[in-house]
């Protein structure tokens, strides 16, 4: 049989991740694109020009776009704070939904997003550090056992600033009052590096620990002059079998996926019979274990299809009718997302939250 052509939709250019998401479906070769939208044309101008999307395809109002090209997908990428409200927008239409990272602003608004979701339609929530090789190849080497059980995970993520690139990690010079004008760094919208980057560490931490939640979390985020959010953020969990610690860093001296700063940003874990780390953007992960307790590297030889991108991922998993596994699965999504509130919690009232048994 002929493959099923995949229609799908990008709606809501807040985050520039869409960029990244409409050239993974360019690249499918059994998806099309068939619309864009945004309340704000002039932020489609970028994709219309490097995709070649026929400005016909291109809305200002999601429900036109929606109602004429009927889309099997929709990519949405709002400001973190209004995922649930998109979601909610765009569900009622039956369709599947990917959703840029985080998973929502809050718990409650998660579980509303999944509520949202017409019964046998999915959604995703995509983490890009999930398609890295290295962090792929971590995955695979605690999964065979090589460093024994995990009993801890420090995490370091972060960049220069989130206005200094666009799609596709393109350098930018923001002007001097872009930040008053981002969602970056609105509160109300789900601004600061907390948000932006926490849930990273919190959500492949937890893909890494088989799926355990902590007894309890704290945090604790700089308070810039000037500014209503955060631009960095040290977060330490308790579980019942150790301390994990995630850190996040608007503010890194130079971006991971040119140069690796010091510190490099990625995953060091430990575990009853090794030690292993995983730095973004690097092929290789480094390993020491009781029978080779000298650091090692191993060569990651790039990701393969399905796990290259989450557009590729996603439509094997529809194609095959199978369900989500790792970090862009919900139940592992919301178990960071968990953490994420926690530490929200925390850093506001300067206290150790413990978290529902």
């Amino acid at each position: 049989m002929k493959p099923k052509r995949w229609r799908v939709a990008g709606i809501n250019f807040d985050h520039f991740h869409m960029g990244d998401l409409l050239r993974f479906t360019r690249e499918h070769p059994h998806a099309d694109i068939v619309g864009i939208s945004d309340e704000q044309p002039e932020r489609m101008e970028e994709a219309i020009c490097k995709l070649g999307i026929s400005r016909k395809q291109s809305f200002s109002d999601y429900r036109s776009c929606l109602e004429e090209t009927k889309p099997d997908i929709v990519l949405l990428c709002p400001a973190a704070a209004r995922h649930g409200e998109w979601v909610k927008k765009v569900a009622p239409f039956d369709v599947h939904i990917m959703v840029e990272k985080p998973f929502a602003g809050s718990l409650k608004e998660a579980d509303a997003m999944t509520r949202s979701i017409v019964p046998g339609r999915t959604l995703m929530i995509n983490w890009p550090a999930q398609w890295d090789a290295g962090h792929q190849k971590a995955y695979e080497v605690i999964q065979r056992g090589q460093i024994g059980e995990v009993l801890n995970v420090w995490y370091f993520g972060g960049n220069r600033g989130p206005l200094l690139h666009g799609a596709d990690k393109a350098k930018k010079t923001p002007g001097a009052v872009e930040k008053s004008r981002s969602w970056f760094y609105s509160k109300e919208a789900g601004g600061g590096s907390l948000l932006d980057y926490l849930g990273y560490g919190t959500t492949l931490g937890t893909w890494y620990q088989g799926g355990r939640r902590p007894i309890e979390v704290t945090a604790m985020v700089d308070e810039p002059s000037g500014l209503e959010v955060d631009e960095h953020s040290i977060v330490a969990a308790r579980y019942a079998h150790g301390l994990s610690k995630f850190e996040t860093r608007w503010g890194t001296f130079t971006d991971p996926w040119i140069i690796q700063p010091q510190p490099k940003c990625g995953f060091i874990i430990a575990g009853t019979e090794g030690t292993l780390s995983s730095y973004g953007h690097e092929k290789l992960v480094t390993l020491q274990t009781t029978k080779k307790p000298k650091p090692h590297s191993i060569l990651t030889r790039g990701s393969k299809a399905p796990v290259q991108n989450p557009v590729q991922y996603l439509i094997h998993c529809l194609e095959r009718n199978q369900s989500l596994e790792g970090p862009v699965s919900l139940s592992i999504s919301r178990i960071g997302q968990e953490i994420v509130d926690a530490a929200v919690k925390s850093a506001r009232l300067k206290r150790t939250i413990r978290l529902p048994s």
